[in-house]
């Protein structure tokens, strides 16, 4: 049998979302180095425009950090209400070229666009068509990358963003791949990255001359992921019901804490860059978890559940705060903290308590 043709797979990524939708409805923040978040001693910066970004403020850097790094930063306080609602606008376009959307947060979705619905004559073009469709609906920008899998069209949205495109057809994708460094390979964090560069592997090219049971032998249940990778290969589709199992953060600390001050302290700071992400999402959930691994690297989770959603950051906080004293005094300390919150919604759940498609060129 002859095999399917390739998928068309875009991603989207808005640019610099929070902080753009900021300066959009202010025209005296425009140009200015912005964070979306609060300037308090406990803040968490959720966005940062791309003038703060040039000065290394991120989001989930805390907002002490962030004014070391660029005084001159202007902190908004965020309004999740209306992201929302300028997310909702972005995916009504995106539905008006497919049904297999799958959002990621409010600002990024995978759209595969294999069926032309409009006759547009190619992946690229659609993808063209999105992105200046947003612009003159919502004033904001997005970048897109367009390929034949998931895995290289979110690595092509982020080549020349922001307001960019980037088109990774088959017969370029491992060569793409091959190019870049493997920290920017979604799945390989930091830890992975450090792992990696000290096996000699710091490029796809360097990752795709190893063997799949090398990987194995180094990287356990992750290998087959990061073997197919390497090649530019990813199978999985766009799932257009995907829901994120937890979001949460955590945080690893240069040296171990022990008194409950400061890990109190720090569970703050560890809650409010996780409800960042549970808003950024827009989910909402019911179990709160906390993770402490301690000195000797043994890792304690403790969750509690409830019968409704937990519907702010002083909930979310709380209730990691009661899990966290009851485990108070921990042996030896402890050197990483999270907080993830689970059995996840939307806020409407809550309010409402492989047919081959014709070939279509990049």
């Amino acid at each position: 049998m002859d095999a399917p043709p390739p998928r068309k797979i875009i991603h989207v990524d808005m640019d610099a979302f929070f902080a753009s939708v900021e300066q959009r409805d202010d025209p005296s923040l425009r140009g200015k180095p912005i964070a979306v978040g609060h300037a308090a001693a406990r803040g968490v910066v959720a966005a940062a425009s791309y003038e703060a970004r040039v000065f290394g403020v991120r989001s989930a850097l805390p907002s002490v950090t962030a004014l070391r790094r660029c005084p001159e930063l202007v902190f908004v306080p965020p309004r999740f209400d209306v992201y929302r609602a300028v997310s909702q606008q972005i995916r009504a376009i995106f539905a008006d070229y497919t049904d297999l959307i799958e959002p990621l947060s409010l600002d990024e979705a995978y759209l595969d666009v294999s069926e032309d619905r409009h006759a547009l004559g190619s992946a690229q073009a659609i993808a063209a068509a999105i992105r200046a469709r947003i612009r003159a609906d919502t004033g904001l920008t997005a970048s897109a990358g367009v390929s034949y899998n998931k895995f290289i069209a979110k690595l092509a949205s982020d080549q020349n963003k922001p307001d960019g495109m980037c088109v990774i057809p088959p017969h370029r994708g491992p060569g793409f791949v091959a190019s870049l460094p493997v920290k920017r390979f979604h799945g390989v964090g930091p830890v992975t990255a450090r792992r990696m560069e000290v096996l000699g592997i710091r490029t796809g090219a360097d990752l795709a001359a190893h063997p799949l049971a090398f990987l194995q032998r180094h990287f356990g249940s992750h290998a087959t992921y990061l073997y197919g990778a390497a090649r530019g290969e990813d199978h999985r589709p766009v799932r257009a019901h995907r829901q994120a199992k937890s979001i949460g953060a955590e945080r690893t600390f240069e040296r171990d804490l022990s008194e409950p001050g400061p890990l109190h302290e720090a569970l703050r700071v560890v809650a409010a860059a996780a409800w960042a992400r549970v808003e950024r999402a827009g989910a909402c959930g019911r179990t709160v978890t906390l993770k402490l691994r301690r000195s000797d690297f043994a890792t304690i989770t403790r969750a509690r559940s409830l019968p409704r959603p937990v519907m702010d950051e002083a909930a979310f906080l709380g209730i990691g705060a009661e899990l966290l004293a009851a485990q108070l005094p921990v042996m030896g300390g402890v050197r990483l903290l999270g907080l993830t919150l689970s059995a996840l919604g939307t806020a409407a759940d809550v309010a409402d308590d492989e047919e081959v498609q014709p070939a279509l060129p990049f």
